[in-house]
């Protein structure tokens, strides 16, 4: 789960921008104690409420009792929240999360070959180095959409959320009083329900995240054609 969220925010009576300390947002320690709370209680709830299900060697986490002990060490150690200002700017934070929120789980150019072995694809491990981190793997059709399947989100939920200054309802009014208590140039905000379109195509590089430039377009030639053949030939 990756969130965006500003330096700041409006006052509770929308008459002043209050901006976070220069180098400070929240202090990292309290924020993943409060997310290990918030998801440990949303956890047990779901459990509470027969929404979960467990299954082969877990299947003895149906039992309440068990299920807290279970739960009892994820209470006790320290959850990682990372934190931290982005190196390459804003620009490249939306760059790195556009290459997750508007594409497939694996694309096109990692599949390598579907024969009756099963699919064979390329991985990268981020735990090598070198060019020993790119590597191959070879999956049974079944396991492999099972697991492309993972990565598709059921029927009601939303890859992308917006809160508070961003949410539908009050986006444009919150964000034009922001950029006059910011004075700031105001932009081109398009509706919910308005169609962008824009003139120039952008690319991105998949590789480093920063913009393409066109330098040239190469138009489609004719195809060529079959020589002719003689009558009563096929």
């Amino acid at each position: 789960m990756h969130g965006i969220v500003p330096g700041g925010g409006l006052s509770p009576d929308g008459q002043r921008w209050i901006a976070c300390r220069p180098g400070f947002f929240l202090p990292v320690r309290v924020l993943s104690r409060l997310f290990r709370r918030r998801f440990l209680e949303a956890l047990t709830d779901a459990h509470r409420h027969g929404h979960l299900q467990f299954f082969s060697q877990y299947a003895e986490l149906a039992d309440s009792t068990v299920f807290d002990a279970w739960l009892a060490p994820l209470r006790a150690c320290e959850w990682v929240v990372y934190a931290k200002r982005p190196f390459a700017g804003p620009e490249a934070v939306l760059a790195y999360l556009s290459r997750y929120t508007h594409r497939v789980a694996i694309s096109n150019q990692r599949l390598l070959a579907f024969d009756e072995r099963g699919v064979t694809f390329r991985w990268k491990d981020y735990r090598a180095t070198g060019r020993t981190r790119y590597k191959t793997m070879t999956l049974e059709a079944g396991e492999f959409m099972r697991r492309f399947l993972l990565h598709v989100l059921r029927s009601g939920l939303h890859r992308i959320r917006h809160y508070g200054l961003l949410a539908n309802p009050v986006r444009r009014a919150s964000l034009a009083k922001v950029r006059e208590l910011l004075h700031d140039t105001p932009g081109v905000d398009p509706s919910p329900h308005e169609t962008v379109i824009e003139t120039r195509p952008a690319f991105i590089c998949r590789h480093c995240g920063a913009p393409m430039i066109v330098i040239d377009i190469l138009a489609r030639t004719a195809p060529i054609r079959a020589p002719p053949t003689r009558r009563g030939e096929t």
